[in-house]
């Protein structure tokens, strides 16, 4: 399976280190998994691989994470999905990543 990546560096996941408590909520819910527990705590093993579709964030119980859901990769797939039409998220890939 193809991964889906994202231009580096610009992706809206935030882990708000001092208010997790390290139930793993997320690292279960995400489908990339993006996210992982060290020390007991949410931390992101890679973030570019982020999708921004909010799943750790609407399962954190203390809402430790914040992403800004429906933006990015996954609504140009979702988009494309539905019409039938090419992904069109606006990654302007390089030739050593791949992107929707």
């Amino acid at each position: 399976m193809k991964t889906l990546r994202y231009i580096k560096g610009v992706v809206t996941l935030k882990l708000d280190d001092a208010a997790c408590i390290g139930c793993g909520l997320c690292t279960e819910v995400c489908p990339h998994g993006v996210l992982e527990l060290k020390a007991r705590r949410a931390a992101a093993r890679d973030r570019d691989a982020c999708m921004e579709c909010g799943a750790c964030a609407r399962n954190c119980p203390v809402n430790a994470i914040t992403v800004t859901a429906g933006t990015g990769c996954v609504a140009a797939i979702i988009k494309s999905t539905v019409t039938g039409a090419p992904p069109t998220c606006g990654c302007s890939c390089e030739s050593d990543t791949q992107c929707c």
